[in-house]
């Protein structure tokens, strides 16, 4: 089994308010009420702390764009070190169609592994570490679910930490390592999405996108997934469809 130590780098200073909800828990990026406790299915997996004011403002913030909610591996979530303070009017506004276009001063973040061994990567303070004798599952195993199944759990953190450290063997057993530079791949700081200007709904606000990093075998991918409201429903009849959150690849490499 492979571990993820988190612990967040930074967040949006538009996000640092008050905590209000003093009767809540945070744990892997949920939240879940104190007058219920935690679940019992999952007290051995998490340590559960009192949810900081920073993931409070976040989480309530994500709600109302109906963020999705992942699931990962177990990890701490203490106080992040420092602050991110996003210049106005580069994506931080409340109306972010007047910010086009669409920008980002933190992100999410998580990494991916298939069909390797002892897949290890760091990224600021986020952790990855994969056992060494064991293969991971292959991304064909996952069937049509992939790649549209990766998704950012870990942060927010500021843009941009030092280059990503990967090591892992292939699916042959050969030793490799990479530094994937996400201030190189990101330099424009441009949220990649599917929308049009008018198309996205005018009550967005708060997008705080998720990069993925990918380890396939030989090759790394990188992903950005920004979940942002429209106008329109995105499937005809189905009204929980106001939205788009694709993946879109923006890096790729094989060694």
């Amino acid at each position: 089994m492979g571990s993820v130590d988190r612990k967040p780098d930074g967040v949006d200073a538009d996000l640092a308010t008050e905590d209000h909800q003093q009767g809540s828990w945070w744990a892997d990026g949920r939240t879940i009420r104190r007058s219920a406790g935690p679940p019992a299915s999952l007290m051995n997996r998490h340590r559960w702390t009192r949810r900081p004011a920073w993931a409070t403002a976040l989480l309530t913030s994500l709600a109302l764009t109906g963020c999705q909610t992942v699931m990962t591996n177990p990890a701490q979530s203490p106080e992040p070190s420092d602050s991110v303070t996003p210049a106005s009017g580069k994506g931080s506004s409340a109306n972010v169609v007047a910010d086009w276009p669409l920008r980002f001063t933190g992100h999410w973040f998580d990494a991916s592994c298939y069909s390797t061994y002892g897949c290890k990567v760091k990224y600021g303070n986020y952790r990855r570490i994969d056992n060494e004798d064991e293969l991971k599952l292959s991304s064909a195993s996952i069937g049509a679910k992939y790649p549209n199944n990766l998704s950012a759990g870990y942060g927010p953190i500021r843009n941009f930490p030092p280059p990503a450290i990967v090591t892992w063997r292939s699916k042959d057993g050969t030793p490799l390592h990479a530094e994937i530079d996400m201030a190189e791949i990101f330099k424009d700081q441009l949220i990649r999405h599917n929308l049009k200007r008018e198309e996205v709904s005018t009550n967005a606000s708060g997008i705080t996108p998720g990069i993925i990093l990918e380890v396939n075998n030989r090759t790394i991918n990188v992903y950005m997934r920004a979940h942002i409201s429209s106008k329109e429903l995105q499937v005809p009849g189905n009204r929980y469809s106001d939205f788009r959150n694709d993946l879109i690849k923006a890096f790729s490499q094989t060694y």
